[in-house]
């Protein structure tokens, strides 16, 4: 049994994140940083309680999320550690939830990867790297319906992650492009990751499945070796983005129309209905989300980020 923690509280974010990144469906994932220095993504907070768990939550999402405590992930993810690492101390965990759920941000990965990342840090970090990472796929896969950490790996590591799945490593970092600015813009409206997923064929073409490759192959060594227009040029999604934009009220209107506004190329953020789009002009950027506010920002609730790569990942913060 470990011994009790006299530890302060702390509070975790986790930033929000773009699954898929387009041309890499499942594999590749980026954590996001709005230029304006606003935080995008969940907090938990960590202190110590007389109650084996005590869980609260606030923020403008938190009325989405199960009324029941023990019904939330973030308890489930509390009550895991503690029995795991046989802890009596009690805890408190208090959830800000900040992201939407359903938007296509990695909304019930911030939520895992803070609840988990700080009852690591609290009790003295007892997994590694590693396994924490794959704790955190683990609990947000029961969540989304399938354990995939294109969200949870940039989310927790931060910077633009490629999934290797290798017995040793899950996943690895690959250099971004600092001048791109990446405009997001979330309507409003929720969609299940688990329904956007019933979408997709279950087989595709032998041409698909070369032309995916081909691109995500592409991606990674244009970003290693900085070749902008090259990355630019095959940032598109051949495995999700043709099955599921008819899905998302307004995407394929507003791709057609930020092209026109110079932007370089636009695509779905996770299973959406987010989009992200991206420039090497902040100009341009800023025009693409005027437009996008008045045009895809529909609901109450929506909004739009200029973003760059979140490189610092999960952290503490006052």
């Amino acid at each position: 049994m470990q011994s009790e923690n006299t530890r302060s509280k702390l509070t975790i974010y986790a930033p929000a994140s773009m699954g898929n990144v387009g041309v890499g469906f499942d594999l590749l994932g980026a954590a996001l940083a709005p230029i304006d220095g606003q935080l995008l993504g969940d907090t938990v907070t960590i202190d110590a309680s007389e109650q084996p768990i005590q869980y609260s939550q606030s923020g403008p999402w938190a009325h989405k999320l199960p009324d029941n405590d023990a019904e939330n992930i973030v308890y489930q993810c509390a009550e895991f550690f503690l029995e795991k690492q046989q802890i009596s101390q009690g805890v408190s965990l208090h959830l800000q939830k900040n992201l939407p759920v359903g938007s296509g941000l990695g909304s019930s990965a911030s939520s895992v990867v803070a609840a988990l990342y700080a009852l690591n840090a609290y009790f003295d970090s007892p997994y590694d790297q590693q396994a924490l990472l794959q704790l955190m796929g683990e609990f947000e896969g029961k969540i989304s319906g399938s354990v995939h950490y294109d969200n949870v790996a940039p989310s927790y590591l931060g910077g633009m992650q490629l999934m290797l799945d290798t017995p040793q490593v899950t996943c690895q970092g690959i250099p971004h492009f600092k001048e791109w600015y990446w405009v997001v813009a979330y309507p409003g409206i929720s969609l299940s990751t688990a329904k956007m997923r019933q979408l997709l064929p279950e087989q595709y073409p032998k041409s698909i499945a070369i032309d995916f490759g081909r691109r995500l192959s592409a991606f990674v060594h244009a970003s290693y070796s900085q070749q902008a227009d090259m990355a630019l040029h095959v940032l598109q999604d051949v495995i999700a983005e043709p099955y599921r934009a008819k899905a998302i009220p307004g995407f394929e209107a507003a791709r057609a129309t930020l092209t026109e506004l110079g932007m370089k190329t636009t695509g779905i953020s996770g299973s959406g209905p987010t989009l992200f789009s991206v420039t090497d002009s902040l100009i341009k950027a800023q025009a693409a989300q005027a437009w996008l506010e008045q045009h895809y920002v529909t609901e109450q609730g929506g909004f739009s980020h200029i973003c760059h790569i979140d490189i610092q990942g999960t952290r503490v913060i006052d």
